[in-house]
Parts: C-alpha cells; structure tokens; sequence
C-alpha cells in the first residue's frame, strides 16, 4: 500500500465532506483508510489522505468516465487536483 496526499478545490466543501461517492469509487479500487480535509481558511480547498494499493490503476479509474462522473458528482474541480506521493 501507498499512502496518498490528494488535494483539490471543491464547489460545495459541505457537500464534498457528506457525499458517499468517494467510498462508492474508491472501495471498488482498495482504497482504504479514507480521510478527509478542508483548509479553515478557504473551504473550497480540500484534501485527502488515502491507502492505495495501485496507484496507476488509480489513475486510470480518475481519467475513466466514471471517475469523471465521480468528481462532477461531489463537485471536484478537476483542474485543480494535485496526487502527493508518500515518500
């Protein structure tokens, strides 16, 4: 397993913090220990730390239809996100 750093800015940081799709998406990939961010100073800027057993089938899933279907649905800003490798 690889631990991860995501961050990335959201529409809706409420939303993004109650939404069930990031368990949906990720358990399906064995990704576990799923925990998430908001910076207090501006809440559109999030983060996730996670454990991941593949990190290109990871990205793969994030660049597939349905992993773009997964950042719409929460609100991810695409553009913004930013993969931290554990080192």
């Amino acid at each position: 397993m690889t631990t991860l750093l995501v961050t990335h800015s959201v529409k809706d940081p409420d939303f993004w913090l109650a939404s069930e799709k990031r368990a949906e998406f990720f358990g399906p990939l064995g990704v576990t220990n799923i925990r998430t961010f908001i910076n207090p100073q501006d809440r559109s800027k999030v983060g996730v730390i996670l454990d991941v057993p593949d990190i290109e089938k990871l990205k793969v899933a994030l660049a597939s239809p349905s992993g773009i279907a997964a950042m719409n649905y929460d609100g991810v800003l695409p553009e913004t996100l930013v993969i931290h490798i554990e080192s």
